[in-house]
C-alpha cells in the first residue's frame, strides 16, 4: 500500500517542470460531500483563468488546481447507477462501458478529470490545462511546501418556488396537520367514551 501511494505521488509531481508556474495561485479544492457538476464547473472556471480580470481566450492564464478527497464527491438522482461512460478499444464491436458507481470504486479521480476536461473548450491549451488539474482521492498530497490557497465554494443560489408548487405544498401542509388533528380529537373522544363506560 505503501508503494502504491508513492507512486501515486510521483505521478502527481510529473509533468509540473512543463508548467511555468511563475505567478500561479495553487489553488485547494475539497471535494467531500460537494455535488460533482458544480464542482467541475468552478474547477473548469479557475483552469481557463476565467475568474482573472486578464483572462483572454488564446493565452493559458489558469492557476494550479489541486483537488482533494475525490471518493467523496457526491451526485444526485439516479446518476451512480444510470450515468455511464463509453469508450471503445478500437476492435469491431469493443465498445466497453462503465458505471459511475463502479469508476468511483476503481477511480475517483477519473470521474472529476472528466468532468472538468470535458467543460474545457477542445482547443490547443486543453492539455496544458490538463496538467494543471491534479486530483488525490484522499486528503494527502505532495504538495505542502507550496503556498496552497483553499478555494471556497459559491453559495448555490436556490430559485423561488414557482406560485402553484407553493400554493400545493402549502394545501398538502394543512391537509396533513388536518388529519393529525382529527386522528388526535378521535383518540381524545374514545378515551372519554370508555372513561364514562367505567
Amino acid at each position: 500500500m505503501v508503494t502504491a501511494f508513492n507512486s501515486n505521488m510521483k505521478k502527481a509531481a510529473a509533468g509540473l517542470r512543463r508548467i511555468n508556474l511563475d505567478g500561479l495561485r495553487w489553488r485547494v479544492f475539497d471535494a467531500k460531500g460537494q455535488i460533482l457538476g458544480r464542482l467541475a464547473s468552478q474547477i473548469a472556471t479557475v483552469v481557463q483563468g476565467k475568474d482573472k480580470p486578464t483572462y483572454a481566450p488564446n493565452r493559458d492564464d489558469g492557476d494550479m488546481c489541486i483537488v482533494l478527497n475525490a471518493k467523496d464527491v457526491c451526485v444526485t438522482g439516479r446518476k451512480l447507477t444510470d450515468k455511464v461512460y463509453y469508450w471503445h478499444t478500437g476492435y469491431v464491436g469493443h465498445l466497453k462501458e462503465r458505471t459511475l458507481k463502479d469508476q468511483m470504486a476503481k477511480d475517483p479521480t477519473e470521474v472529476i478529470r472528466k468532468a472538468v476536461l470535458r467543460m474545457l473548450p477542445r482547443n490547443k491549451l486543453r492539455d496544458d490545462r490538463d496538467r494543471k488539474l491534479r486530483i488525490f482521492p484522499a486528503s494527502e498530497h505532495p504538495f505542502g511546501d507550496r503556498p496552497l490557497e483553499p478555494y471556497v465554494m459559491p453559495p448555490r443560489n436556490v430559485r423561488e418556488m414557482r406560485p402553484r408548487a407553493r400554493r400545493a405544498m402549502i394545501r398538502a401542509q394543512k391537509k396533513a396537520e388536518q388529519q393529525q388533528q382529527s386522528a388526535g380529537g378521535k383518540t381524545g373522544k374514545n378515551g372519554e367514551a370508555q372513561e364514562e363506560g367505567a
